[in-house]
């Protein structure tokens, strides 16, 4: 197969296995005995999306069992040797038909041998070095049952393996054992992972070492799976090793490099293994955290509830203690509000009656207006000198009984205003309209009148009420003007001047 088209196999094949997460539970035992075989071993078979079987080669002398290819690379076959030696067992494999690991992935860059125990736990037995596409491998082990895989991965000296299987053991009938029943766990790590990282493929020049190009990739992997932040002591002691092994080979110390390599392989994988442990265990933390505030937050809101029942009654009691009283107190707010309505027409009659009165009162001693502004009293020009701001004695005789009018209500305010005829210059009569308006300010003070309610203020001739063109008018335009407002009097009540 061509390595796109082993790819796709890959792929589709994948989605027969029995993987969640990285713990694999194996399904469906399936069991079958040889009458032939030993009874000192057992053959058992596993299901792992296909059937994996363990043998129990604890006996003496030697059996073998073959290998055979998986759907990613079905041309891959072999065979082993298991030998009894001195409490450990030889293993002698032979394998062939296999193709350059890249084929599979851009991560994967050896193929590693395994041993699977019954319990599932894998066991890196070594890697497998390929010379034209046949490997052979000689190693030993303590384990009394398992069986075995090889996988392609992106260094010798990974923990556990890749999900990239290429070959399988597979009993023959001449293979010593027994079956027995078992269940197995198998993990896997799943290929996936790999992709996910989207490494770039090794360009693979043959003058450098496939150890440093293996040690590359377990540094960039372990940086990927978080050893940087998770297990930097780990990490840095990789990198060390491998920027080592760098400078061996930039100085072309051929020995030398094979040797840092592989320290900064096993150191990596370390802080690979340590980086996701520690990643796991942050992760149930954080899972406990998240019971632990989930817990607290459904206590939190039965408390909540619970207060918000007894709330709820509380309030309906209140709400109907509240209608009756609002009830109540509507009642007395309307009987308040006529009150009111009542006490405020019968002041604003008052102020008005008593503005009818001033009026009526101020009419009999100087000509006075109802308006907007106030009660308007004139005092014509006659009262004072021509020219002059000096009162005569018939304008002091009607200030003298306004004031005595105007004294029974402190509240009011006065404003008094001087106007001219436009004879003479402006100044002339603004100065003389100021000082006929501070004679008569002066002289109601004089009166008795608060100094406070007082306002004196000259227009000159700006405010004619008449054409300056006739005597008569003139006579009308030179006038001092009293108003007299305040709350006490209200709005105008639209009386006419009394004669």
């Amino acid at each position: 197969m061509r390595p796109r088209q082993v790819q796709k196999e890959f792929r589709r094949q994948s989605s027969r296995f029995v993987i969640l997460s990285t713990l694999l539970c194996v399904c469906s035992p399936t069991f079958a005995q040889n009458t032939n075989q030993a009874a000192s071993g057992s053959v058992i078979n596993i299901h792992v999306s296909r059937s994996i079987e363990t043998v129990n080669y604890w006996a003496r002398g030697s059996t073998k069992v073959d290998f055979v290819g998986t759907a990613l690379m079905p041309r891959a076959e072999g065979s082993a040797k298991v030998e009894s030696q001195k409490g450990a067992l030889a293993i002698e494999a032979q394998l062939k038909g296999l193709q350059p690991p890249s084929s599979i992935g851009s991560p994967f860059l050896v193929y590693v041998l395994w041993a699977i125990t019954p319990e599932g736990r894998a066991n890196n037995l070594g890697q497998l070095v390929v010379k034209g596409n046949k490997s052979d491998l000689n190693v030993t082990t303590k384990l009394q049952t398992f069986g075995m895989i090889v996988t392609a991965e992106p260094y010798f000296a990974v923990s556990f393996p890749s999900d990239a299987v290429v070959l399988e053991n597979k009993v023959r009938s001449d293979t010593k054992g027994a079956v027995a029943p078992v269940t197995a766990n198998f993990e896997l790590l799943q290929r996936g992972e790999y992709d996910a990282a989207h490494f770039e493929a090794f360009d693979m020049n043959p003058k450098i070492p496939l150890d440093l190009y293996q040690a590359r990739n377990a540094v960039r992997i372990a940086k990927y799976e978080g050893a940087e932040k998770y297990a930097p002591e780990a990490f840095t002691k990789a990198t060390k090793a491998l920027a080592q092994a760098e400078d061996y080979q930039e100085r072309k110390q051929k020995n030398a490099v094979p040797t840092a390599a592989r320290n900064a392989v096993q150191a990596a994988e370390d802080a690979r293994s340590i980086a996701i442990r520690r990643q796991r265990e942050e992760r149930i933390a954080n899972e406990q955290k998240a019971s632990q505030q989930a817990q607290a937050q459904a206590q939190a809101a039965q408390e909540e509830e619970a207060r918000k029942r007894a709330a709820a009654e509380a309030n309906a009691a209140q709400e109907a203690q509240a209608r009756a009283t609002a009830e109540e107190q509507q009642k007395a707010a309307q009987e308040q509000a006529a009150k009111d309505q009542a006490a405020a027409a019968k002041a604003e009659k008052e102020k008005q009656e008593l503005r009818a009165r001033l009026l009526q009162q101020f009419n009999r001693v100087l000509p006075t207006t109802d308006t907007p502004r106030g009660l308007v009293v004139n005092m014509g020009d006659v009262l004072f000198d021509t020219g002059k701001a000096d009162l005569r004695g018939e304008a002091r005789e009607a200030l003298a009984k306004l004031s005595g009018i105007v004294l029974n209500y402190p509240s009011l305010h006065l404003t008094i205003e001087g106007h001219t005829d436009s004879t003479g210059s402006a100044d002339f009569n603004q100065t003389l309209s100021e000082k006929r308006a501070d004679s008569v300010r002066d002289y109601l003070i004089g009166q008795g009148l608060q100094a406070n309610t007082l306002t004196a203020q000259g227009f000159g001739m700006a405010n004619p009420i008449a054409d300056n063109n006739t005597a008569a008018g003139r006579q009308k335009n030179r006038r001092v003007e009293i108003v007299v407002s305040g709350e006490v009097i209200g709005t105008q009540i639209g009386t006419k001047s009394m004669p």
